[in-house]
């Protein structure tokens, strides 16, 4: 386990767990068990009264606020279905979680997520969500050059591909946090925090 600890204000962050994204078929663990074991999660962050946020992607119909650079597989110009950005149910009608929209693969550019994380004197982030080479490698990326501790709960997240999940989390996230399973970091967290 290369998880060593928990600041004691400690958030998670879950990516890009919503209808649209959940829908889809993911490797190497199915979005219901990403889904699952952040519910594991924001359960137990909830129980001591740590912040829970939850991101989610969206655009307007017209797709006027997507990301304008020019790129080889352009995503402008898809027909979403309705309500393929709202977050899954089991995550959902939390009230004090904190919702983030973000218009990026990252949730920091473009958001307050920096500002709502420091006003509650957070110092750590908890991540987890879909895809992991993607929403949340970005996201992991910026909580690093943020100053934050980063910790990626490497089950709990998943991608479109095997080998896009295990580059991120055996190449990439060593540089930028501690990994570990969801049942380490509950491990953790019942260690050294108290349930409210």
């Amino acid at each position: 386990m290369s998880l060593t600890a928990l600041d004691p204000r400690t958030a998670l962050v879950a990516i890009d767990l919503q209808n649209g994204i959940v829908g889809t078929p993911t490797r190497p663990y199915p979005a219901a068990d990403v889904v699952s074991r952040t519910v594991e999660l924001a359960d137990a962050f909830r129980a001591r009264n740590l912040p829970v946020v939850l991101v989610r992607v969206s655009f307007a119909p017209d797709g006027a606020d997507a990301v304008p650079g020019r790129t080889e597989r352009q995503a402008r110009g898809l027909a979403l279905p309705e309500g393929w950005d709202v977050i899954v149910d089991d995550l959902s009608g939390h009230s004090g979680d904190i919702h983030v929209t973000k218009r990026n693969w990252g949730a920091f550019h473009g958001t307050d997520l920096d500002v709502q994380l420091r006003r509650r004197g957070v110092t750590q982030i908890v991540l987890t969500g879909i895809a992991t080479s993607i929403g949340v490698e970005s996201t992991a990326r910026a909580a690093y050059e943020h100053g934050y501790h980063v910790t990626l709960a490497t089950d709990a997240m998943s991608d479109r591909d095997d080998e896009s999940h295990r580059g991120s989390v055996e190449r990439i996230f060593p540089r930028l946090g501690e990994t570990g399973t969801t049942a380490e970091i509950l491990e953790i967290l019942a260690k050294t925090h108290n349930a409210q």
